[in-house]
């Protein structure tokens, strides 16, 4: 497995508690929804900063889809620059800190120029403001998704499954 393949790989709970590294585009709706993948509901939208850093040393964020326990798909993102990973998340504006931990409510993605914006609302307490997830890189304070082809992919999966929260893990 290459280093790239490394980069990208994902650790998948089992139910017995171990773990195996799977290829993010091993998950099976990593390029969006399909009809069987719809069905059941109980879909869970989060995002999490990880370890990983980008080559140029911004923190690598995952934007995760769950059905319960099991992985649907998993994009990479920027939140926040690289030096501002432990700047005030919650009450400065314009810090290029990462997003605030808690629960948002997730907008519908519109066209921004020739891109994507998905509006995030905070469910709590902060002046930060006009916050959102699109295709930038790096983030100075949204989720950022560099990748055409992810965002898209999670584009359709909002459009189709009506997924209206998003929660930052950490």
């Amino acid at each position: 497995m290459t280093i790239v393949m490394l980069r990208h790989a994902l650790l998948l709970p089992l139910l017995l508690g171990s773990s195996v590294a799977v290829a993010a585009s091993d998950l099976p709706g990593q390029q969006g929804p399909t009809a069987a993948l719809l069905q059941g509901g109980g879909l869970q939208l989060s995002t999490r900063r990880t370890a990983e850093l980008f080559p140029d040393g911004n923190r690598i964020w995952k934007v995760e889809l769950h059905r319960g326990p099991t992985l649907l798909a998993s994009w990479p993102a920027a939140s926040g620059v690289a030096g501002r990973q432990s700047a005030d998340r919650r009450w400065s504006p314009g810090n290029a800190a990462p997003l605030p931990a808690g629960l948002y409510s997730l907008g519908r993605p519109e066209p921004w120029g020739n891109d994507l914006w998905f509006d995030l609302t905070p469910r709590f307490g902060t002046t930060r403001s006009a916050l959102g997830i699109h295709r930038c890189y790096p983030g100075t304070g949204c989720i950022c998704i560099p990748e055409r082809a992810d965002i898209d992919a999670l584009a359709r999966w909002v459009k189709a499954s009506g997924i209206r929260s998003l929660k930052v893990v950490n």
